[in-house]
């Protein structure tokens, strides 16, 4: 298939490239650069031996995404593209909006216009708020979310659960992530955030490489195991290969044992590895793999977090065929020689 990424420079759309590749499809990537690198897709070009199609474009802007689908037969649409940072969010709620809704809105459009109805959407737990039930399943309902970004996850899977409903020729993915940490095995390509990290593990390895004076751990009084707040940690590679495990819905609509006929064209499904670990589960494990102390500090807890939050990827592994390779420790080991190869991230080199 052909597969028109949006947002494919990112974090985890130059990641989901190669795996793309190596399952036999192509793709066209399409990015406007505010939060990503062009120099991750040089490395992902070197990494899979060829060059792809790359257009640096917003997804707002519909002439280009219309030459784009005029120029390519697009079979389907991975949405990576969007604003993601969650305390910003709270101080720029119109900007993330506008930003957010609106891309969806006009690719949505345009997909329509071409004659492709078929989508995967980058969703986030963030959607379950603080969720009803741990681990968490895909039936557990949707709660309040905490700030704007993710109001506008929870609001666009809305969106999209109205444009399949409406007309049934469309078929759409949900993939909730959890918490995507490490990076390619090569080290040639890794989460680069700009500015002050908003994530976990890259506040680790910048601390690690000593961008960083130490890691700050907001709250330590959590109804946990060491009282720090417990997530489901993800390995980016794993994630990448659940969207490519996601395509086969597309191939294979009626197949999926367990949606009603009234049902199908419309999928969602947790991408996580069902295991929670702790703030200082992760600390731990990376002074271990990589032999790096880090130094950190207890702060005051951020408001809107919660305790516990791990699901139950047993959906996926039934319907899809996907499942978590890699462990905590793997995680560790490879954000670390992303970080330690990169101290600087795509602007080292």
């Amino acid at each position: 298939m052909k597969i028109l990424l949006t947002g494919g420079a990112g974090y985890i759309g130059s990641h989901t490239i190669i795996e793309l590749y190596k399952a036999g499809h192509s793709v066209v990537v399409v990015d406007n650069l505010v939060n990503s690198n062009q120099e991750a897709l040089r490395r992902v070009s070197k990494i899979i031996g060829e060059e792809f199609p790359f257009e640096k474009a917003d997804i707002r802007d519909r002439e280009s995404l219309d030459r784009l689908f005029g120029q390519y037969h697009i079979d389907a649409v991975i949405n990576f593209a969007g604003l993601k940072a969650v305390g910003e969010s709270v101080s720029k709620p119109l900007e993330y909006y506008e930003n957010n809704m609106n891309g969806v809105f006009v690719l949505l459009d345009v997909m329509r216009r071409h004659g492709c109805k078929n989508i995967i959407f980058s969703s986030s737990a963030t959607v379950y708020g603080d969720p009803a039930i741990i681990p968490i399943t895909e039936e557990c309902p949707k709660g309040q979310c905490t700030n704007p970004y993710g109001w506008t996850k929870s609001m666009l899977e809305q969106v999209l659960i109205d444009v399949q409903k409406a007309d049934r020729e469309w078929n759409v993915v949900l993939l909730r992530y959890f918490n995507p940490i490490g990076a390619h095995e090569s080290g040639l390509i890794g989460e680069n955030p700009n500015g002050i990290p908003n994530n976990l593990m890259p506040y680790i390895t910048q601390t690690a490489v000593g961008l960083r004076k130490e890691l700050g751990i907001f709250g330590n009084d959590y109804d946990t195991h060491d009282g720090t707040g417990v997530r489901d940690y993800i390995h980016v590679v794993d994630l990448a290969r659940g969207h490519v495990a996601a395509l086969k819905v597309f191939e294979n609509r009626n197949e999926i044992s367990s949606q009603r006929d009234e049902e199908k064209g419309l999928y969602i499904y947790n991408l996580g590895t069902g295991h929670g670990y702790s703030v200082l589960d992760v600390v731990k494990a990376f002074e271990k793999v990589n032999g790096v102390k880090i130094p950190y500090v207890i702060k005051e807890r951020r408001p809107g977090d919660i305790a516990t939050c791990y699901c139950n990827p047993s959906k996926a592994k039934e319907e899809l065929g996907w499942e978590a390779q890699y462990g905590i420790e793997e995680m560790c080991r490879d954000s670390w020689r992303w970080q330690s190869q990169n101290p600087n991230g795509y602007e080292s080199l």
